[in-house]
C-alpha cells in the first residue's frame, strides 16, 4: 500500500510537471500569433494619400494620437518646427545627411524645399511617414511625423521628432 501510494505521489508531481509546460507551450504560442498578426498588419500598410504639401502646407494630424505636427494647434499633436541659421539649401543638406543616417530609415522623396521618409519601427516593422518643409523666409522646417497604422504610438513619433531636431543642432553646430 505504502509503495502504491508513492507511485500516485509521482505521477500526480508528473502531471503538475506537464500542465504547467503545456501551459507555457500554449502561452508561447499564442504570443507568437500575435506577433505575426501585428507584423502582417505592418507589411499590408501603404503609403497614405494625403503626403506632400497641399497650398504650401503639410497636412494636419488625424485625431488620433499618433501623429505630431509644426501645423497642429493642440497640445498633443504640436511640435516646434526646426530652426536653421544659413541657407535653406544647406539646412535640406544637413537634414538629409541626419535623416539618412537614422536607423531602419529611408528617405523616399528629397526635393529643395521638401522631404519625405520613412522610417520602420525595429519590433513590429510598422512604417511612419516623416516629412519636412523647408521654410526659407523664416529659417524654419515644418514637420509632420505620423504613424500609417494604430490608434496609439505611445508618444514614437514626438520621441523621434525631437532626435532629428537634437541630431539637426548637433550637426548644425558641429559647423560645414
Amino acid at each position: 500500500m505504502k509503495r502504491e501510494n508513492s507511485v500516485n505521489e509521482e505521477h500526480k508531481r508528473a502531471h503538475k510537471g506537464c500542465w504547467g509546460r503545456r501551459m507555457i507551450l500554449t502561452l508561447v504560442f499564442i504570443g507568437l500569433i500575435v506577433v505575426m498578426l501585428l507584423a502582417s498588419k505592418s507589411v499590408m500598410s501603404s503609403r497614405p494619400d494625403d503626403l506632400g504639401t497641399k497650398e504650401g502646407r503639410l497636412a494636419g494630424c488625424p485625431d488620433s494620437p499618433n501623429c505630431v505636427s509644426t501645423t497642429a494647434t493642440d497640445d498633443e499633436h504640436s511640435v516646434a518646427p526646426l530652426t536653421f541659421d544659413g541657407t535653406a539649401e544647406e539646412a535640406m543638406t544637413r537634414l538629409k545627411d541626419v535623416i539618412e543616417n537614422m536607423p531602419r530609415t529611408v528617405v523616399v522623396t528629397a526635393t529643395e524645399s521638401y522631404l519625405h521618409a520613412e522610417f520602420t519601427t525595429r519590433l513590429f516593422r510598422y512604417t511612419d511617414d516623416v516629412e519636412f518643409q523647408v521654410n526659407a523666409e523664416e529659417n524654419t522646417i515644418q514637420i509632420r511625423s505620423a504613424s500609417r497604422i494604430g490608434y496609439s504610438d505611445l508618444g514614437a513619433n514626438r520621441i523621434r521628432v525631437e532626435a532629428v531636431r537634437t541630431a539637426f543642432h548637433s550637426v548644425f553646430a558641429d559647423g560645414p
